[in-house]
Formats: structure tokens, C-alpha cells, sequence
């Protein structure tokens, strides 16, 4: 296993496929999810000769399930970690969800000389919670219920919770696959209860509004009309106006998990992006 240790003692689980002398992708999953969601992507892009890599966020997956640190600085610091060891220079940065605020939070505050573009797919940013001053975000009461749901059955929830809004299979005329369902399920239950706990707080009461102001790196904001995990108007547009050199792609009507049910579609909008 490809594990490094960080400045905290935090082993962090990472694959790293392809030539060694490719330009990287860097990809960072979503919650309480791991590596493994990005398959699709890796297999993708590897096949058109890019060096791709993915790591387990501390608690998720084979990383450690560490007591501390479930918060955005240090995820992003232990991104920064893996990095640096693997030696990674010009590398595009991919983020779904969870993982769109965490690569946001590496390229504004590590990754200056070492970023040529970035993508973020549904991501949480600029900040997700209702607030006195983003009265458009998700009231406090709907993450307290994911925070129940976890502690009184976490096993359960993580059957309902892809089984309905994650991948839009609650939508009319959809039919639920369940294999994807039992991946997210495997998935989410390899990873720390408490790390998926306090990661809700991290992915939806961070705010990254400076972070996306200190950006200057090329950068594609990925969202569908019908995400249902995180509010269109309330993240993809207002992120793509505080970037300096932002640009929006909005599907009408995908899901939140677009990147494996919709993965052809948008990895072939990504690579456009990355090539240009």
C-alpha cells in the first residue's frame, strides 16, 4: 500500500498510476466517500496519458482513522503533503463535492507554483450553511439530520442516502443501479464514523470565499440545475464570479454523483477543458 505520514503522525492512504513523467491529475472525493469514487476518472484519464492520483481524506477509506483534524486546513495540508512527496509539479486538481472546497483550499493556500488547472464538480464552496450573509445556503436544521441519521444508523443512512437525492435515483423515470448504491455504501462504511461526523461541519460551515479570490489558476466550475446534495444557485455560479479566471459549465439536469453515472459525458467535458 502507497501510504505517507504526516507532519501530525496521519497516515494517508494514495494511489498513483501512470507514467511518472505525465502531467498529474490529482483527484479529491466527496463525503464520507473515498479514492475508489473516482475509478471511472482514473481509468479515463490514464488512458489518454496523464499520471493520475487519488488519496483517501484522513479518516476515509484506508487512511488513518485518526481522532483530530477532521477540518479543511488540515485536509488540505495533508493534500499538500502527498504532493510534495510524490513530487508533483504543473498538476490539475479535480474536486467533487466535499473534495471541490478541499482542492480549493490546497490550490489558494499550498499550491501556488506547483497548480496549472483546476475542476470543481458540484462543490461546496463559496460556503454552503444559511447565513445572516448567504441567506440562499441550507439551514442549519437539514445537516443537523445527516448528523442524527449517522450517529442513530449509520449503516442505514448509507444505503438511503445514494439510494435517493445523491444520484438522483428519486427522481421520476429513474432506475437505481445497485451496484453503484453498494459502492457508496462499501465506500462510506470503510471510513471513520467520527471523521464523517465532524466532516459535515467542514464541508458545509467552511467558507472559501477568500480562498477563491486568492485563485488565479485556470479554473473549470462543474454544476447541474438538479443537484440535490448541494443548491446550484447558492454554490457553482457565485464560485465561478469570485474566481479570477473562472469559467461555468452547467448541466440542466444531472445528479450529484454525475462523475459516475454521467461519467463519459463529463469526463469528456473535463479533458476539453484540461487540453485547452
Amino acid at each position: 500500500m502507497s501510504i505517507i505520514t504526516t507532519k501530525d503522525g496521519t497516515e494517508i492512504f494514495y494511489k498513483d498510476w501512470g507514467p511518472k513523467d505525465a502531467q498529474p491529475i490529482v483527484f479529491h472525493h466527496g463525503w464520507p466517500l473515498c479514492g475508489d469514487d473516482w475509478d471511472a476518472q482514473m481509468l479515463f484519464f490514464l488512458g489518454k496519458g496523464y499520471r493520475v492520483v487519488a488519496h483517501d481524506r484522513r479518516g476515509h477509506g484506508r487512511s488513518a482513522q485518526v481522532s483530530d483534524g477532521h477540518d479543511m486546513d488540515h485536509y488540505a495540508a495533508d493534500v499538500a503533503a502527498v504532493i510534495e512527496h510524490l513530487g508533483l509539479r504543473s498538476t490539475i486538481h479535480i474536486g467533487h463535492s466535499t473534495g471541490g472546497g478541499e482542492a480549493v483550499r490546497y490550490v489558494a493556500r499550498h499550491g501556488k507554483e506547483r497548480v496549472a488547472k483546476l475542476v470543481i464538480i458540484g462543490a461546496v464552496p463559496p460556503i454552503m450553511v444559511k447565513t445572516v450573509a448567504n441567506p440562499g445556503g441550507l439551514p442549519i436544521e437539514v445537516l443537523d439530520g445527516l448528523r442524527h441519521s449517522l450517529a442513530t444508523n449509520r449503516a442505514q443512512f448509507y444505503i438511503d442516502f445514494p439510494s435517493g437525492p445523491f444520484y438522483g435515483f428519486n427522481r421520476p423515470g429513474a432506475e437505481a443501479v445497485p451496484g453503484i448504491i453498494q459502492n457508496w455504501w462499501r465506500q462510506g462504511m470503510m471510513g471513520s464514523a467520527k471523521a464523517h461526523y465532524e466532516g459535515i461541519k467542514a464541508f458545509s460551515e467552511t467558507d472559501f470565499t477568500e480562498d477563491l479570490k486568492l485563485i488565479e489558476t485556470p479554473t473549470l466550475v462543474v454544476h447541474s440545475k438538479d443537484d440535490q446534495i448541494v443548491p446550484f444557485a447558492d454554490s457553482g455560479p457565485l464560485s465561478a464570479k469570485l474566481l479570477k479566471n473562472g469559467k461555468l459549465k452547467v448541466y440542466e439536469d444531472l445528479p450529484h454523483g454525475m462523475c459516475t453515472t454521467h461519467a463519459d459525458l463529463v469526463n469528456d467535458d473535463i479533458l476539453a477543458f484540461i487540453r485547452r
